[in-house]
């Protein structure tokens, strides 16, 4: 794993300011094309906004936001990283390896020492980040509704 953070494309910037969430975008990027948030309702979405750490990035020219993802966390022990999406006409610039990179080195200034996440398809991306298959998944279990 390689410890240093990866860098942002030019142009690009990266926010936990929650006010600069664009919620309409990210609701429409995830209930429309998001595997696991497909059909999600904007008052569900914005409830997990307004419960998370979240995290922006945005086009330093035009302000728009280009990518999303949350963390639900303690900020002292635990982290779950979830809803990461990059809007398709940034992605292959790095944007979504980059971000995840910047909610890597915040959870660690918590001193946090386990960060979840469960992903159907982007394995490489977070594998390059130092994330790897539980070691125990025997020890881990859900409950769902």
């Amino acid at each position: 794993m390689n410890d240093t953070p990866p860098p942002l494309a030019e142009g690009y910037e990266i926010s936990t300011d929650s006010q600069r969430i664009d919620a309409e975008r990210v609701h429409r990027w995830l209930s429309t094309d998001a595997y696991w948030a497909l059909g999600r309702d904007r008052d569900k979405q914005d409830a997990a906004i307004d419960g998370s750490l979240n995290f922006g990035v945005y086009d330093m020219v035009s302000g728009e936001q280009v990518a999303y993802a949350r963390v639900v966390t303690d900020r002292a022990t635990f982290g779950w990283l979830c809803d990461v999406y990059v809007d398709p006409s940034v992605r292959g610039k790095g944007i979504g390896t980059a971000m995840v990179g910047a909610v890597r080195e915040e959870l660690r200034s918590y001193g946090i020492k386990r960060i979840l996440l469960a992903t159907h398809d982007a394995h490489g991306v977070y594998e390059k980040l130092g994330f790897a298959p539980l070691e125990r998944p025997d020890r881990w279990m859900a409950l769902y509704f």
